[in-house]
């Protein structure tokens, strides 16, 4: 990272090395081992962007209370980002609560293809628990006001001293219309809603998107005054983590939703996908000379460029997915995200691809007097 030129790097905390159980003592070997790590990358002139939450539930508190369907978590998680704040918070000064609530929501309680693996859909063919109609907007509810939690736990007890910063990092697509069809633009509106506004709109506004509160009813939790006014405003900055476009169409007919009666469906939308970005059946020779890697994050950079020029957007950063080849949940080894080239056969030898070149010469700033950091965009 250094060699490249990166000036931060962006990395999770496990709850569970800092408490094995959810709550009570925390473990000072797990807190050791992320001052080593913190330490390492200021000694190589790196801040780090510290998650606190991805995806990492402790058992302990899915067995005692099942995990994010419950109201204790919300407290839970304030006393573990408390901890983190207080072990770290010297030296980090940028927090990101979440990353990918509305990815865990789906996945974790509708889908259940992640842990901690609850659906109902297709009358719970795949997971023994679960509703996946409700499940998943407890869990959100849960999540944005943990997240509150946290950020104002932050600002009463070490902003002062700190002076850091509390933001979210979100998943979310950008949907076009399919046609020029009124029906299938408001369909794009809704699929933003249901992705992007689920969680940014309570963060800045304290409540749902109305397209949600009308098509899920009463199966969306209600915010209180009270809860609204601790959410809203409760960022310093948002990431986006962003990887392509769909196309959106109105799903007139609603036998999706007849069949599968989960919260996918809720927002009537049907998305049409596209090609992803690697291919992992390539050779090493071909696999190096990723020059699709680099056109995408050239295109990238380069509207991003424009939107703070000419749109004034506030944009402090610019995160690569990812520095190194790895495992990437239920897809393993098959897909190669890195900038790196890991070879798994041997001793996991680092080769860099094209695109380390390329960023390096981005990154150097005797060149560029606006460097761009190591995929999720942050804005103020």
């Amino acid at each position: 990272m250094q060699d490249m030129g990166m000036d931060a790097y962006r990395f999770s905390i496990s709850w569970p090395r800092i408490f094995p159980n959810g709550i009570g003592e925390p473990n000072q070997e797990g807190i050791d081992y992320y001052n080593s790590l913190i330490n390492a990358l200021l000694d190589k002139g790196i801040q780090s962007y510290v998650t606190l939450y991805h995806w990492d539930l402790p058992q302990a508190l899915e067995d005692r209370y099942d995990g994010w369907l419950s109201k204790q978590i919300i407290k839970d998680f304030e006393n573990y980002a408390y901890t983190c704040f207080e072990a770290f918070g010297d030296r980090v000064k940028h927090w990101i609560t979440f990353n990918e609530p509305h990815g865990f929501s789906l996945q974790g309680y509708d889908t259940g293809v992640q842990a901690p693996g609850r659906c109902s859909i297709l009358s719970h063919l795949f997971c023994g628990e679960g509703n996946s109609s409700i499940e998943p907007y407890i869990v959100a509810h849960n999540m944005l006001l943990a997240h509150a939690a946290a950020f104002h736990t932050y600002k009463v007890h070490f902003k002062g001293k700190q002076d850091g910063a509390i933001g979210i990092a979100l998943d979310s697509k950008w949907y076009e219309p399919i046609s020029d069809d009124n029906v299938d633009i408001d369909a794009s509106r809704r699929a933003m809603d249901f992705e992007l506004g689920w969680f940014l709109d309570p963060l800045i506004f304290g409540q749902y998107p109305h397209s949600m509160q009308r098509l899920v009813g009463k199966r969306l939790p209600k915010f209180t005054s009270e809860m609204s006014k601790l959410l809203a405003g409760s960022l310093d900055f948002v990431g986006i983590n962003h990887y392509t476009t769909l196309y959106a169409r109105n799903d007139q007919s609603r036998i999706r939703k007849i069949v599968m009666n989960d919260a996918s469906t809720d927002a009537g939308v049907i998305k049409t996908g596209m090609d992803d970005l690697n291919n992992p059946f390539i050779s090493l020779k071909k696999a190096l000379k990723d020059d699709k890697r680099i056109q995408y994050h050239n295109d990238y950079l380069s509207n991003l460029s424009a939107a703070i020029r000419e749109d004034r957007c506030d944009v402090r950063g610019y995160f690569v997915w990812s520095l190194l080849d790895n495992w990437e949940w239920n897809s393993g080894y098959r897909v190669r995200f890195g900038l790196y080239f890991v070879d798994y056969k041997k001793n996991l030898t680092r080769i860099p691809k094209s695109s380390v070149q390329w960023f390096k010469n981005i990154l150097d700033r005797d060149r560029y007097k606006t460097s761009y950091l190591e995929s999720s965009t942050i804005y103020k």
